[in-house]
């Protein structure tokens, strides 16, 4: 490997070299400037899983040095990262548990360029002060519009029956194609089940009432008439939304409730001969008993995006010998558009951190309950900075005292307390920080690992 490039543990590749000065000051004792970064020196930002900058260079290089680490472990990044980049920007490709974040000595902010925060311990992050951010609104419709993709191909079996075609397959009358397309079926008027009704979920809800389903949804996260505002129907257990659905789509984040959501038990409750979509999370379904129900006959036919271990190999695992199957490597968000919108959104957020109040000042911060801001409401921004206070996106509601903030000392400044015990970082199912107030509806059946809904 190319040490030079940063690979495996060799120095990082900064975007441009020019920027670099030939000998870094250290973070804590950089004088900062009252309202920006610090005037002899710029904060380190690294992507930790990637080379190309190209993006984000435009955003940050007036208020970052930017790095590139090309890393899948931080066994892989170099020591100079370690030791000083603030803020980090990560795809899907690297995970970074407890004894990772404790390996970055000045880390302050991650950025997953994304909208799943997964591959990150989240709860570690904010013990250790560290905000982690994402992109939840990035891509919605390209993951939208590749969900009704699937459902299409899985309902009039486009893909397969393209196949038969490029293998060379005749044609030659009704009989070859009625068994040729067999198992194709009608749309209007069967029910699409869709478990967690957040922005794609959502989104797909609206393209699928266009081509004439019921569309029914599960989502216990939801305050009531939201229904209504859509013109869906509510059920409120997974159990009843699969004994309902024709096909279900899965559109989750993550968690520690929720994994193998699609299992042997709840397949058992779905309808005999269903379809399964999931372009959210490939762990919500269990693929051997996937696999099992797709050899038998229970689901029809299934499309996945995602995938238990990726990237997926269709020669090993489970699924390898399983009929009216359709894999897609991971790729229902991405446009043109929606990538260069998704790292825009990501680099904007790092810089609201360099130059503002964490986490007053971040968008999409998904742990600010473990920032407790003194009396002043300060917490500081990476760069040692003093920023102004900026209500527009804070959930702070303390007043703020009149005259100006005390400065904050250096990049490791500004907390004041621990987080109470009684408010662990939320993971929620549909995108939200918190269920609404008073008891949730009832969960889900007896043995579904569902005890929450997806996003």
């Amino acid at each position: 490997m190319d040490k030079q490039a940063g690979l495996v543990g060799g120095p990082p590749r900064i975007v441009p070299p020019a920027m670099m000065a030939s000998k870094r000051p250290r973070l804590d004792t950089m004088r900062p400037l009252p309202n920006g970064p610090g005037l002899h020196s710029r904060p380190l930002v690294a992507l930790l899983d990637g080379r190309d900058c190209a993006i984000e260079m435009p955003i940050l290089k007036d208020v970052a040095t930017v790095a590139f680490c090309d890393a899948q472990s931080t066994s892989e990044i170099h020591e100079k990262v370690l030791n000083e980049a603030v803020g980090a920007l990560m795809w899907h490709t690297i995970s970074l548990t407890k004894e990772d974040l404790e390996k970055f000595k000045a880390l302050r902010i991650i950025v997953r360029i994304g909208s799943g925060i997964d591959n990150i311990d989240v709860k570690a992050a904010g013990d250790l002060k560290i905000a982690v951010c994402n992109v939840p609104g990035y891509g919605v419709e390209e993951v939208a519009d590749t969900t009704m993709c699937l459902i299409l191909n899985l309902y009039r079996r486009t893909y397969w029956l393209a196949n038969m075609v490029r293998e060379g397959k005749k044609f030659t009358g009704p009989e070859q194609v009625r068994e040729a397309a067999q198992g194709c079926a009608r749309i209007r008027g069967d029910t699409l089940g869709i478990v967690g009704l957040g922005r794609i979920g959502s989104a797909v809800a609206l393209r699928a009432k266009a081509f004439g389903f019921n569309v029914t949804f599960y989502d216990p996260y939801l305050p009531d008439g939201i229904e209504k505002s859509l013109g869906l129907t509510r059920v409120y257990t997974l159990q009843e939304l699969l004994y309902q659905s024709d096909c279900v789509s899965l559109h989750c984040t993550l968690n520690e409730h929720n994994s193998h959501l699609i299992n042997e038990f709840t397949i058992k409750q779905m309808r005999p001969g269903a379809f399964l979509v999931n372009t959210a999370r490939g762990a919500l379904v269990d693929e051997n008993a996937l696999a099992v129900a797709l050899k038998n006959g229970n689901i029809r036919a299934a499309a996945l995006d995602v995938h238990e271990n990726e990237p997926y190999n269709p020669f090993q695992g489970p699924l390898k010998d399983a009929p009216n199957l359709i894999c897609t490597p991971h790729a229902a968000y991405y446009s043109d558009a929606s990538s260069n919108e998704l790292r825009e959104m990501a680099a904007t957020e790092i810089r609201r951190a360099i130059t503002g109040r964490i986490p007053d000042i971040l968008r999409n911060c998904v742990n600010k309950e473990y920032f407790i801001t003194d009396s002043y409401g300060e917490s500081g921004g990476v760069n040692g900075t003093t920023p102004y206070y900026v209500p527009v996106h804070s959930t702070t509601h303390e007043p703020v005292p009149p005259g100006p903030p005390p400065p904050t000392s250096h990049v490791t400044a500004a907390i004041v307390a621990p987080p109470p015990q009684h408010m662990p970082p939320a993971v929620p199912v549909s995108g939200r920080a918190s269920p609404p107030n008073g008891p949730l509806p009832s969960g889900p059946p007896p043995g579904s690992r569902d005890t929450t809904s997806p996003p």
